[in-house]
């Protein structure tokens, strides 16, 4: 075994031990042009008014976050 594949397996170990698990995610390349171009397509068809009231959701809600929350 090669030692970078060592390491990765010692470091793998010593995160299980310490109650962690590696999750491997795979995103879109929002390099990719077709990527944008999907990404603006499905942005031009979102409801404004929906997407407005998760704007004002997400603000009063995160009126809780400030330093007065532990009040």
């Amino acid at each position: 075994m090669t030692a970078t594949a060592e390491r990765m397996k010692t470091m793998r170990a010593r995160r299980r031990n310490s109650s962690f698990r590696d999750v491997r995610l795979t995103v879109p390349d929002s390099r990719l042009s077709s990527v944008q171009n999907r990404i603006a397509t499905q942005v031009a068809g979102l409801d404004q008014a929906d997407e407005a009231a998760a704007l004002n959701w997400i603000e009063a809600v995160c009126a809780f976050d400030g330093p007065d929350a532990a009040r």
